[in-house]
């Protein structure tokens, strides 16, 4: 069963993402403390999820945890990991596998370890 293996957040555009051991998301808003999250968010852009493995799950519904969210588009990897990860490659070796944008069903906490099931 596929299980969290790693979290992270960035608190402004442009700053390295840092590694935590968990998040909390709100409904509507995002991930609590991340660059993204607002007081009314975008369905697609409330949480991105970036695959070990091409994702089998894109448009259903997910339980994380506690949380329950829904995938809503891929995310195309952009130049912006690329210069952060100083890889000249990456946007082609990533291209299908980049991540899926979804929306926060059910706000609650993510922690390292958490399995992820389908429902």
């Amino acid at each position: 069963m596929p299980k969290v293996i790693k979290l992270g957040i960035a608190k402004n555009n442009n700053q390295k993402i840092q590694e935590v051991e968990k998040i909390e998301l709100l409904s509507g808003k995002g991930v609590v403390e991340d660059r993204h999250f607002q007081e009314s968010n975008d369905a697609r852009t409330q949480i991105t999820l970036i695959e070990s493995e091409n994702i089998d799950y894109f448009n259903k519904k997910l339980m994380i945890g506690e949380t329950k969210i829904e995938g809503k588009n891929l995310c195309r990897p952009c130049k912006h990991l690329q210069e952060l990860l100083n890889h000249e490659e990456i946007i082609k070796e990533f291209i299908q596998k980049g991540g899926l944008r979804c929306e926060i069903l059910v706000s609650g906490i993510i922690k390292v370890g958490d399995k992820i099931k389908t429902i």
